[in-house]
């Protein structure tokens, strides 16, 4: 099928561009880029570096997708951005390529929203069907699951995870990792309630959504531990799929570092090279 690239972009030779793609004017695409099927470049978009893009994307104006990390110790590694179909990423989004701290790769799924100026820092794994609000800022190395959403202005700390189907409100300072089903906000940021309105709107019963208001209200009000909760929840059947996923979530919390549950693992591994090398 035709392609409809425009004569003042700059398109590598060496770009694999697929069917229906259309580029528009000033965009510049470098050599070891895929851009897959049907996907839409509008104008002054650069794309750079090992970039791997999927199907039905659309890319709007003064994104720049691949360039090297803000991470002073990269040295010119050629490591990845890898990015699924039907995301939209609005005006002056950035998403830059990996170190190689981790498996060299900064991964996007499908179907996510980026509003103008939200930023994904190095070797970050977003999920699916994400929303991510003006001006968001990802440090390096965050996760985030499947539907959460982040409002504008909010800044999350490198390590962090953000859970599925959680809410952050907007002009938050994210350090601590964010509970799946749970709505966060602040200067620091805490737990202040089940996200609602998400959950109804994302079709959970509401067996289900009174099922995780218990666990949060056991757990962020009445400060109680993940396994002390656990048999509360039990035994009144609120220990339902979901609300296993949250304690779960909260005990990985736990065992990790700074309210990072990526954290430990990291100086885990760490630590294990260094046995290794020794």
């Amino acid at each position: 099928m035709a392609r409809d690239i425009s004569p003042l972009a700059m398109v590598d030779p060496q770009a694999v561009i697929g069917d229906d793609v259309a580029i528009g004017p000033f965009c510049v695409i470098g050599p070891h880029v895929e851009v897959g099927r049907a996907t839409k470049l509008a104008n002054n978009v650069t794309v750079i570096g090992h970039t791997k893009i999927g199907e039905h994307n659309v890319f709007l104006s003064n994104a720049v997708i691949g360039a090297d990390p803000q991470d002073l110790t990269y040295n010119g590694a050629p490591t990845r951005v890898e990015i699924g179909d039907h995301n939209i990423f609005r005006e002056g989004v950035t998403v830059n390529r990996a170190t190689t701290k981790e498996d060299g790769l900064t991964r996007i799924g499908h179907r996510n929203y980026f509003m103008a100026n939200s930023h994904v820092a190095h070797d970050c794994k977003l999920g699916d069907n994400i929303i991510l609000a003006n001006g968001v800022l990802l440090g390096g190395h965050t996760h985030v699951h499947d539907r959460a959403i982040i409002s504008g202005n909010v800044g999350v700390h490198h390590y962090v995870t953000v859970g599925a189907y959680s809410f952050v409100g907007g002009l938050s300072r994210i350090v601590h990792d964010v509970p799946p089903f749970m709505l966060v906000d602040g200067n620091p940021s805490v737990v202040r309630c089940v996200n609602l309105v998400g959950l109804k709107r994302q079709g959970l019963t509401s067996d289900e959504i009174a099922s995780l208001g218990e666990a949060h209200r056991l757990i962020y009000r009445a400060k109680m531990g993940v396994w002390h909760a656990k048999e509360i929840l039990a035994s009144h059947n609120h220990l339902n799929p979901r609300v296993q996923v949250l304690l779960d979530f909260i005990e990985q919390v736990y065992k990790g570092k700074h309210g990072r549950q990526r954290e430990g693992q990291r100086k885990a591994a760490a630590a294990a090279d260094h046995n290794k090398a020794a």
